[in-house]
């Protein structure tokens, strides 16, 4: 069971000078989910190398019981230093792929080329991809075999706009995964801000917040048999 994880390059919060990359819990919960399931993982981002953090998601508050195990695991931290090219890997080799949000992914993978590429390959091969709180949004100009919106019609979650209000972001995200899946012609669906929730609609997995990292890696997993 090979599973790819493909992390956001990006570490700009907009134009106010903080910085911003992936979210912690939404890499770690995933992360070993697959591996204690015994997936052969393999990491990714657009530049390579070591993908930022989000510095956020790095505070006290945030940390995890997964987030605790990854401090104190150099074989996994080695293994994100280090991410390969997205460029360089193809569907084929791969039976699901997984994307961690955080903020970066907003501005790098949603408009990457080859992340776009990517996701078309996993969906036309039915092959089970996976997308959690601000990742649903690279799906933004990922299009079908007919050309028309991959979520068009389909049953979709991502970061909800009252939980982008909450973190003080409205105005600085370069769009609301909320307002865009509804205008690409999505089944958005949501519940109360930071509980879980995960839709899955074929083999198209979304989940709402980083409550929802583990159970988005689970439902991947399920599909895996």
């Amino acid at each position: 069971m090979k599973i790819l994880m493909v992390l956001t390059s990006h570490d700009q919060l907009g134009n106010t000078g903080r910085k911003t990359g992936f979210w912690l819990e939404e890499f770690a919960a995933p992360y070993y989910a697959f591996k204690d399931a015994g997936a052969q993982i393999t990491l990714v981002s657009p530049a390579g190398g070591q993908p930022p953090l989000d510095p956020k998601s790095d505070e006290p508050g945030a940390q995890t019981a997964e987030t605790d195990r990854f401090r104190n695991d150099p074989a996994a931290q080695q293994a994100l230093a280090s991410t390969g090219r997205l460029a360089e890997v193809s569907a084929e080799d791969f039976d699901a792929v997984f994307y961690p949000g955080g903020h970066g992914p907003l501005w790098d993978l949603a408009e990457d080329s080859h992340s776009i590429a990517l996701i078309e390959a996993f969906a036309r091969s039915n092959k089970p991809h996976g997308f959690v709180c601000h990742a649903p949004g690279v799906l933004r100009h990922v299009v079908d075999a007919a050309g028309k919106p991959l979520i068009q019609h389909r049953q979709v979650t991502g970061f909800t706009n009252s939980e982008e209000a909450a973190v003080g972001l409205t105005d600085v995200v370069p769009f609301l995964i909320e307002d865009e899946f509804q205008r690409l012609g999505g089944r958005y669906s949501k519940v109360a801000d930071w509980q879980v929730h995960v839709v899955a609609d074929g083999q198209l997995v979304t989940g709402q917040n980083p409550a929802s990292s583990a159970a988005v890696a689970e439902k991947l997993l399920k599909m895996l048999g």
